[in-house]
């Protein structure tokens, strides 16, 4: 047969007898045949690569950001390749220039924080990027989750749940997260309800519980953390005192950290912060760009999800 009938029958193109097709797929499996990648490549002006730069090196926020690029861009043909820069400029222009020798579609940068930007520059650069849970250049199309959003929803299943005294515990007022949602948790359940800043930690989650009932008066009935490891250690805190949760006081985290709301006990209600959505998006938005394909620049801010569990009483979601 000829290498055009034979292109045809591989790529699942062109018109021909279905038998013939089949006979040549089992052909080329039988043998071993696979199409050169390097050979589309050049034809095509493109490496159905894409290149995908953190500083999470832990992987709590990368992991599932990066499962979302890979499931958006399989059905495409493209791979992701990960590079960990840790917060060292030298290694991220080292795996920035790596990317741009090997020619990679475009680039997505992510990282641990969203108001903080990647230690490596990738303004002009020859390919496109899309930046994810990470602060992006200016004119940069950059995707983030709503914190106020999350937020605002935990409050509000709160005094659904008849809750009266709420309480915010939270992380440092430096990062912009925190901020966001002490503010947003305020406008839910009044400007004078307290925030308590500390560290995203299990530690700080005791601390703050041993604050509150050290101060004395009435005791909270209801409490929103910043992170899952605050909420941890806020219901270990609680039940060392004699506090039920949920029966005297309703928890909910932030993260929905599925390792550590699944192993609390009792079971973490929670503020999913769709990583893996911000992932697909940042996914499909790349290979638009990388397609030619106009995407309008500027922040975008993805809707959180709240997954009851048992620190609230419950067992459904909610959007």
């Amino acid at each position: 047969m000829s290498v055009s009938t034979v292109s045809k029958a591989l790529n699942d193109n062109g018109r021909m007898a279905a038998d013939t097709r089949e006979r040549i797929k089992a052909l080329a499996a039988e043998i071993g045949f696979r199409p050169n990648a390097l050979a589309r490549g050049l034809l095509s002006n493109r490496s159905f690569t894409v290149g995908l730069l953190t500083n999470d090196t832990y992987g709590r926020f990368t992991l599932p950001v990066m499962a979302g690029i890979s499931e958006a861009l399989v059905d495409h043909g493209v791979s992701v390749f990960l590079c960990a820069i840790e917060d060292d400029p030298a290694l991220g222009k080292i795996h920035v220039d790596a990317m741009l020798d090997k020619q990679v579609d475009g680039i997505i940068a992510t990282g641990k924080r969203v108001d903080r930007s990647l230690p490596v520059d990738l303004a002009g650069l020859p390919v496109p990027v899309v930046y994810a849970f990470t602060k992006g250049e200016p004119g940069s199309v950059t995707l983030t989750s709503d914190d106020r959003h999350g937020a605002r929803l935990a409050t509000e299943w709160l005094k659904e749940l008849g809750r009266q005294r709420l309480v915010h515990i939270t992380g440092p007022r430096e990062f912009v997260s925190a901020v966001e949602r002490a503010e947003a948790f305020r406008t839910v359940a009044g400007n004078g309800a307290p925030v308590l800043h500390g560290v995203w930690s299990e530690a700080w989650g005791h601390e703050a519980i041993d604050r509150i009932w050290k101060e004395g008066g009435e005791r909270p009935d209801g409490i929103f953390c910043g992170n899952d490891q605050i909420a941890r250690g806020v219901v270990d805190a609680l039940r060392e005192r004699g506090a039920r949760v949920p029966g005297d006081v309703s928890v909910i985290g932030f993260d929905n950290w599925e390792i550590m709301a699944a192993q609390t006990r009792p079971p973490l209600t929670t503020i999913d912060t769709n990583l893996k959505e911000l992932g697909r998006e940042a996914g499909l938005m790349v290979l638009a760009l990388a397609e030619g394909r106009a995407i309008e620049p500027g922040l975008r801010r993805l809707p959180c999800k709240l997954v009851i569990r048992d620190s609230c009483g419950g067992g459904r979601q909610q959007n």
